[in-house]
C-alpha cells in the first residue's frame, strides 16, 4: 500500500473540464500502473481510467473514450486525468491507486479522500 494525494476536483458546467491530479509521496510513482476510478453516491467504485509503468499504454471505461485522456509527468511524480466534455453522469469522487481494473478495487487498501467532481448547470 502506497499514499496517494487526489486534488484538482471541483464544480463544472456540463461541457467544461477539469484535470485532477494524483501525486505521491514517498515513493516513485512511475515504478507504477496507476488507475483513476470514481464512485458516485449509491454506487460502487469503478474503474475510469489506467496507464502503464512501462510504455505508457493507456486504457479508459467505455463512457470517458474521446472525452478523459490520462498520463504521467514523472519529471513531477504525478498522474492526471484530463477530462473534457464533462457529463452531469461525470459527478462522483475521483480515486487514484497504484493498480488498475476490477482487482484493484477489491483489494487496495490505500484510498485516500478523493476529489469531488460536480458537473451542474
Amino acid at each position: 500500500q502506497v499514499p496517494l494525494v487526489e486534488s484538482g476536483g471541483g464544480l463544472v458546467q456540463p461541457g467544461g473540464s477539469l484535470r485532477l491530479s494524483c501525486a505521491a509521496s514517498g515513493f516513485t510513482l512511475e515504478d507504477y500502473f496507476v488507475g483513476w476510478f470514481r464512485q458516485a453516491p449509491g454506487k460502487e467504485r469503478e474503474g475510469v481510467s489506467c496507464i502503464n509503468n512501462s510504455d505508457g499504454g493507456t486504457y479508459y471505461e467505455e463512457s470517458v473514450k474521446g472525452r478523459f485522456t490520462i498520463s504521467r509527468d514523472n519529471a513531477k511524480n504525478m498522474v492526471y486525468l484530463q477530462m473534457n466534455s464533462l457529463k452531469s453522469e461525470d459527478t462522483a469522487v475521483y480515486y487514484c491507486a497504484t493498480c488498475c481494473g476490477e482487482t484493484c478495487v477489491r483489494e487496495f487498501e490505500s484510498w485516500g479522500q478523493g476529489t469531488q467532481v460536480t458537473v451542474s448547470s
